[in-house]
């Protein structure tokens, strides 16, 4: 009876140390342990089969307990940059349809003046060299917006195929007509030229005048100059004297009023 007492308290003791061992290690009761009823046909394979399982446990390093919550609020933050991301990206290509309908539309606005103010400064140009040529070229026509712009400028009696080729006066004629070119297609309501005619001799500054004269009924120009040319088609002349030295003083004569008086 001794033996089997103290059997019984071994095997209780032991038994107390299992289901211990079980919680400790598993966290499984007693009751949840029974209730999976796992059925060990090889005890030694088991308890190598743990070896290895606890092995690998221990090689994936010590355990982050705050992760699940880490990787809740690193979730919400990439979700939220993810929703970001997209409406950055929906906007960057709405820019991009929006850019490429502008572009369009400005190419074709500008094929469209382009066009009309190589008509103009042909014929400006015809006017001021009383015959010859004059034409824009477009270097890439299928980018014209960004390629560049060749002038030609063949004036009566010369054949030439580069601009660089002609006199300082004719250069300075054919930008003048180009600019008039462009004002006629495109008004502006007041233009100010600044000596644009000094290098002309005085027959194209009488054309250069004349021809401003002539565009003034929809433009008002501001002519610095010093060639009498352009100052005898002026509607008012202002000038700066220094009657006492260093100190200016502004003129101002009104051709109108002064060819009434004079009767001319």
């Amino acid at each position: 009876m001794a033996r089997l007492s103290e059997r019984k308290i071994n095997m209780q003791n032991e038994y107390e140390t299992t289901v211990a061992k079980l919680f400790d290690e598993y966290e499984l009761t007693r009751s949840q342990a029974e209730q999976l009823n796992i059925k060990l046909e090889n005890i030694g394979e088991a308890q190598r089969t743990l070896a290895s399982v606890k092995a690998k446990i221990r090689a994936l390093g010590s355990v982050n307990v705050a992760a699940i919550e880490e990787y809740r609020e690193v979730k919400e933050r990439h979700d939220f940059l993810s929703l970001q991301l997209e409406d950055v990206q929906k906007s960057e290509r709405e820019l991009t349809k929006l850019i490429k309908e502008l572009t369009n539309n400005m190419s074709a606005q500008f094929t469209a003046q382009f066009a009309k103010i190589n008509q103009e400064f042909a014929a400006t140009m015809h006017e001021f060299f009383d015959g010859g040529k004059a034409e824009l070229q477009l270097e890439d026509e299928e980018n014209v917006l960004e390629c560049g712009i060749e002038i030609k400028v063949q004036p009566p009696g010369k054949n030439v195929q580069n601009i660089a080729l002609l006199s300082g006066g004719e250069k300075s004629l054919a930008a003048v007509a180009l600019l008039f070119a462009i004002l006629k297609v495109t008004p502006a309501p007041f233009c100010i030229y600044d000596e644009v005619e000094a290098a002309l001799d005085d027959v194209n500054v009488d054309k250069y005048a004349k021809y401003m004269r002539k565009m003034c009924e929809r433009i008002q120009f501001i002519a610095i100059t010093h060639r009498r040319g352009t100052m005898e088609e002026a509607d008012v002349l202002y000038g700066v004297t220094m009657q006492e030295k260093g100190v200016s003083k502004l003129l101002e004569l009104k051709a109108a009023e002064v060819s009434a008086k004079l009767g001319i």
